[in-house]
C-alpha cells in the first residue's frame, strides 16, 4: 500500500477529547509556534522525519520531488489550458456526535463561499497587498460546486452526515473516514477522490486545524480534513479562521508552503529550498503578519532554486500559503501549479471537471428538488408568542406552500414565514416545496408546543401521575441526542414509585439535556416574599474521574431568556461511583436541594426553571420531588408524614469559605426533621433564618449572601436535640 505525504496544519496547544474513557493529552512544541500564541500550527514536519527514515520512503520522495521539478517545466513551457473555468464538485463529510462539531449548512455553505471567493480573486482584500505584490494576486480561474447526486445517483444536498465517537479521535484520519463510508445519512460506500473533492469535518483531527495531501489517489482519503470551528466565518467558526479550507485547497492541487515542502517556518536553510513556484520570492516562512519581513536574498539565490525576481523583496507573507494572519492571495506561478495539477490523471484531478462527472455529481448546474424540509428558531412558546420558520429544502425550491395547524396564518405561501399561536397544544406542520416540476413534502408531527395556562403556586411535581413524559404539556424535555433524553423512570422514586431518569450511562461523549417545566404563575407574590425550590436527586459516577454537572436556570419570560440560580458539578454532584448502570435503591441514595435565589425578578405569570444535566460520559441521573414554594417548605403533599425526630449528624460542609454572592451548607440526616439555618454577624445579630424540612440522608441547602456585608459570619445550625455552628467568611 503506498505511503501519503501529509501536510498538516496544527492550531491547538493541546487537545484533550472524550473517546470511551480515554483522554489524549498533546503536547506542544513551542518552537513551532506562531508569534504571540502558544498553539503549534503545523507538525507535517514530524511526520515527514519519521517517514523519511526508511529508505524506500526517501527514495520515493525523492522521485516525487524529481517530478515536481517535470511539472515546473511544463508551466514554463505554457502546457496548460488557459481561461477556462474548472469546475469541481465538493461535498462536505460532518462527522459528529451531536456537538458543537455537527455545524449548520448554513455555516457550511459560508464556507465554500468563502472559497469560491478566494480563488476567484473577489475578496477585497486582494487589492490591499504589499506595495512589492501589487497587481500580482490573480484569479485561479476554479469553482468549488456543491454536488448534489451521490454516487449512486441518490439526490442529496452535498452534505453528509455521521454519527460517531470518532469525531473526537484524529489520530487516526482513515478511521474517521472509514467511520463516514459505513455510517452517513446519504451514501454508505466510496466517494472517488476522482469525482469529489471530498472535506471532513470533525471535532478532531490529530490536534490539526486542517491537512490534506498533495495529488496522489483516486482513493476517497485523498481529501481534506477541517476542525468545525474553521469552516466559514459563522457559527463555531470566525473571520480570523476562516481560510483554512482556501489553504488546504491549495495543498489538495498541489501546491507547498511559500517556503517549500515542509512544515517548518522560520528554518534558515529554507532559503536553499524552493516551493517550485517563480513568482513568489524564496523566504524561510513567518509566524504572523510581519509585512516588511525579508528572510532570504534572492539576489543571489542558493544553488538548486529558482525565483523571477530582479530584485530583494519583502517576503510574500500575505500568500495563501504562508502561516500569517493576512493571507489573502495566490500568484499566477501558483495558479499555473494548480492548474497544471488538473490536467493531471495523477490522483484523478483530471476527470472532476469533465461534463460526465459534472452531470454524475449534479455539479453541472441543472438543478431539480429532491427534498423539503425545514427548521424553527424554537419549538415551545407561550400562547400568544410567534415562531420563524425557515426552508431548508434542496436544491433549488422556487414555491412553498405551509400548513400550520393552530397557527395564523394557518397558510403561507412564503419562505420563511412567521407563525403565531394562541392556543395550548402540540402542532403539526407540513411543506411542500416545489422548483416547477417537482414537489416533495415534508411533515413533521406536533413539532409545536404552545404550553397551556399557568400553572398555580405553590407548585409539586412527583411524577406518579404520568405514564409518560413525551407529550405531557406540563414538562418538554431537551437532548443532543433523542434516545437519551429524560423519561418517566417507575421503579426507584424518592417518594412514590416514579420519578425522571436521564439515562446517562452509554452516554460517551459530551452532550447536554434539559427537563423544563412549563409557566408557573409567580405574579402574585411581592417584593418581600421568599421563594425556595427544592428537589431530590439520585446520582453516582461510573468513574472517579467523570465530572459532570447539574445545573438549575430560571426564566421569568416563559423561557425566552434562561439564567443559571446553581451548579452543582464534580464531586459536590456525588463522589460515589458505580461501574454499571446505576438506579437507587434506598432513601438514603437520594440528595435533597434547596434554591433560595429565586429573586423578585421572577415574580411573572411566565415563570419556569430546568434542570440542565452536562454530561461527559458519568452515569444515570435521577430527579423527584420537585417542590417551589413561598417562604419554608409547607406544602403538604410534597412533606407528608414529616416528623421532627431527634437526629445524629453524620456531616457538614460549607463551601465555598470565602463566599462570593452564595453559600452551600450540605449535611446528611439520618431521619426527616426540621432544620433551623441561621446566619449571624460576629455580634451575634442574626442576618437570615431559614427552616428546612430536611429529609433522610443528603441535604443541600443553598443561602444567598450578596447582601451581606464583607467580614466573618457563622452558619448555625439547630436540629432537633443537637446544634452545630461553622464560620466562614464573605468576600
Amino acid at each position: 500500500m503506498k505511503k501519503i505525504y501529509f501536510l498538516v496544519c496544527s492550531t491547538l496547544l493541546y487537545s484533550t477529547f472524550f473517546f470511551g474513557q480515554q483522554i489524549s493529552t498533546r503536547v506542544i512544541d513551542p518552537t513551532n509556534c506562531r508569534a504571540g500564541e502558544s498553539v503549534e500550527y503545523c507538525t507535517t514536519h514530524k511526520k515527514m522525519q519519521e517517514l523519511l527514515k526508511d529508505p524506500v520512503e526517501r527514495q520515493k520522495f525523492e522521485e516525487y520531488k524529481a517530478l515536481q521539478k517535470q511539472v515546473v517545466q511544463k508551466v514554463k513551457n505554457s502546457a496548460v489550458e488557459k481561461g477556462v473555468i474548472y469546475k469541481i464538485p465538493v461535498v462536505f463529510h460532518v462527522l459528529h456526535n451531536n456537538g458543537a462539531e455537527n455545524i449548520s449548512r448554513e455555516q457550511i455553505l459560508d464556507g465554500l463561499a468563502i472559497l469560491n471567493r478566494d480563488y476567484k480573486r473577489l475578496n477585497a482584500d486582494a487589492n490591499t497587498v504589499a506595495t512589492p505584490f501589487s497587481g500580482l494576486p490573480v484569479n485561479i480561474e476554479v469553482e468549488f460546486v456543491l454536488a448534489t447526486k451521490a454516487p449512486n445517483g441518490a439526490c442529496f444536498s452535498g452534505i453528509t452526515r455521521t454519527v460517531n465517537v470518532l469525531t473526537y479521535d484524529g489520530t487516526d484520519g482513515g478511521a474517521q473516514v472509514d467511520a463516514i463510508v459505513a455510517g452517513n445519512d446519504v451514501y454508505q460506500g466510496q466517494w472517488s477522490g476522482s469525482k469529489y473533492m471530498n472535506v471532513f469535518i470533525c471535532k478532531d483531527i490529530g490536534g490539526a486545524a486542517g491537512y490534506t495531501t498533495n495529488p496522489w489517489s483516486t482513493n476517497m482519503q485523498n481529501g481534506i480534513w477541517v476542525l468545525h470551528n474553521y469552516v466559514g466565518s459563522i457559527g463555531t467558526s470566525s473571520v480570523n479562521t476562516s481560510r483554512t479550507l482556501t489553504h488546504e485547497s491549495g495543498h489538495w492541487l498541489n501546491l507547498d508552503h511559500t517556503w517549500g515542502p515542509n512544515n517548518s517556518p522560520g528554518d534558515p536553510t529554507s532559503c536553499n529550498i524552493d516551493d517550485n513556484v517563480d513568482d513568489t520570492p524564496l523566504c524561510i516562512g513567518v509566524s504572523a503578519c510581519f509585512l516588511t519581513t525579508n528572510t532570504c536574498d534572492d539576489t543571489n539565490p542558493a544553488s538548486g532554486t529558482s525565483s523571477s525576481w530582479a530584485f530583494d523583496v519583502v517576503d510574500n507573507v500575505e500568500n495563501y500559503m504562508d502561516y500569517s494572519y493576512c493571507s489573502k492571495m495566490f500568484t499566477q506561478g501558483q495558479k499555473d501549479r494548480m492548474r497544471t495539477a488538473l490536467g493531471s490523471n495523477t490522483g484523478g484531478r483530471n476527470n472532476l471537471y469533465t461534463t460526465s462527472n459534472l452531470n454524475a455529481t449534479g455539479a453541472n448546474g441543472v438543478l431539480t428538488l429532491c427534498k423539503a424540509d425545514f427548521f424553527t428558531d424554537k419549538t415551545v412558546i407561550c400562547a400568544g408568542d410567534s415562531i420563524s420558520f425557515t426552508d431548508d429544502s434542496y436544491n433549488a425550491p422556487t414555491g412553498w406552500t405551509w400548513t400550520t395547524t393552530g397557527g395564523l396564518p394557518a397558510t403561507s405561501s412564503v419562505q420563511n414565514p412567521v407563525i403565531i399561536y394562541n392556543t395550548p397544544g402540540f402542532y403539526t406542520v407540513t411543506l411542500t416545496a416545489t422548483d416547477g416540476t417537482t414537489s416533495d413534502s415534508e411533515t413533521k408531527t406536533a413539532v409545536i408546543q404552545v404550553l397551556p395556562a399557568a400553572t398555580s403556586f405553590p407548585f409539586y411535581e412527583g411524577f406518579e401521575s404520568y405514564t409518560t413524559l413525551t407529550g405531557v404539556n406540563l414538562w418538554s424535555v431537551y437532548d443532543q441526542n433523542p434516545t437519551r433524553a429524560f423519561s418517566l423512570f417507575t421503579g426507584a422514586g424518592s417518594s412514590g414509585s416514579k420519578c425522571a431518569k436521564l439515562t446517562n450511562f452509554s452516554e460517551t461523549s459530551t452532550t447536554s439535556d434539559e427537563l423544563i417545566s412549563s409557566k408557573i404563575d409567580l405574579s402574585s407574590l411581592t417584593s418581600s416574599d421568599i421563594v425556595t425550590l427544592s428537589f431530590r436527586y439520585a446520582y453516582k459516577k461510573k468513574v472517579s474521574t467523570n465530572s459532570e454537572s447539574l445545573k438549575v436556570l430560571t426564566s421569568g419570560d416563559c423561557g425566552n431568556n434562561w439564567f443559571v440560580r446553581k451548579t452543582i458539578s464534580g464531586s459536590s454532584l456525588s463522589s460515589l461511583t458505580s461501574t454499571s448502570a446505576w438506579t437507587p435503591a434506598s432513601v438514603s441514595d437520594w440528595t435533597t436541594v434547596h434554591v433560595t435565589t429565586i429573586t423578585p425578578s421572577y415574580f411573572t405569570s411566565d415563570f419556569r426553571f430546568k434542570f440542565k444535566f452536562d454530561a461527559s460520559g458519568g452515569n444515570n441521573l435521577y430527579i423527584d420531588d420537585i417542590n417551589l414554594y413561598s417562604g419554608a417548605p409547607s406544602d403538604a403533599i410534597v412533606y407528608a408524614g414529616i416528623t421532627e425526630n431527634n437526629s445524629t449528624i453524620v456531616e457538614i460542609e460549607v463551601y465555598p469559605n470565602p463566599s462570593d454572592g452564595e453559600v452551600n451548607v450540605h449535611f446528611t440526616t439520618p431521619v426527616d426533621e426540621n432544620v433551623t439555618i441561621q446566619i449571624q454577624d460576629v455580634t451575634g445579630k442574626i442576618a437570615q433564618n431559614n427552616l428546612i424540612k430536611a429529609k433522610t440522608g443528603s441535604n443541600l441547602v443553598l443561602l444567598d449572601t450578596s447582601k451581606l456585608s464583607s467580614g466573618v459570619y457563622f452558619i448555625h445550625m439547630q436540629f432537633a436535640n443537637t446544634q452545630k455552628t461553622i464560620q466562614f467568611v464573605v468576600k
